[in-house]
């Protein structure tokens, strides 16, 4: 007998951050999603078929049969905690859970923004920067944001195997999302050790290695 069916469709984009991030949530709460390629070098996702889905045309959308599309990553991991709540992805007390919302967030609404696609354009279209300015912006921004996080989890006692505690949260999750598109750029920062060691547990996931960029449609051969 075939087997039915995904139940969601995930419009996303290779080497996207936040379409990352809910790759490796499904796969952790084993949900399977029909992975549909928006070619953002293209432009396609400023294209009236994906605007529909989402008018800011930012990657990505998971569509569930007869709902609405879903959009913004930390609003989908949400989304599929309370749908899925095995295994848990945030911990059972009220001030775990804010911490853990609060690291998800200085990586994907705080550092992940500042080296989008969009910002690149504008940047090299209308503000004059080079190729060797870019780098320096994308340099200097993930730089920033993991600094931070390393002083965070460095210093708070509630920082255990991962980012909280001694099982994956949305942290571990927002931090590998952005270390993925890091090395995509071939980008390193220094002086991060807690980082550095979270993100080996991470690499040992499975669900983490799958859902590596070079991985996904539309990734370059090389």
């Amino acid at each position: 007998m075939a087997s039915p069916p995904p139940e969601f469709e995930l419009y996303g984009y290779w080497r996207t951050s936040a379409t990352f991030r809910v790759r490796v949530a499904m796969a952790l709460k084993r949900l399977q999603a029909q992975e549909r390629f928006v070619d953002v070098d293209a432009g396609e996702h400023r294209g009236e078929a994906f605007l529909r889905l989402n008018p800011m045309g930012a990657i990505p959308a998971l569509v569930q049969a007869g709902h609405p599309p879903m959009t913004q990553s930390l609003a989908i991991l949400e989304f599929l905690e309370e749908m899925q709540p095995q295994p848990p992805l945030l911990p059972p007390d009220l001030h775990g859970r804010a911490r853990v919302r609060s690291l998800a967030g200085m990586l994907a609404a705080d550092t992940h923004p500042l080296i989008t696609p969009r910002v690149r354009k504008y940047l090299q279209g209308e503000a004059g920067f080079s190729d060797a300015q870019w780098r320096q912006w994308q340099v200097r921004w993930f730089g920033t944001g993991l600094a931070a996080l390393e002083q965070r989890l460095a210093n708070e006692p509630q920082t255990g195997t991962f980012c909280h505690g001694d099982s994956v949260t949305f942290a571990d999750i927002c931090l590998a999302s952005i270390i993925a598109v890091m090395r995509v750029f071939k980008i390193d920062t220094e002086g991060t050790p807690t980082v550095d060691r979270i993100m080996a547990r991470c690499d040992a996931i499975e669900a983490f290695r799958l859902a590596a960029p070079h991985l996904q449609p539309g990734a370059p051969a090389s």
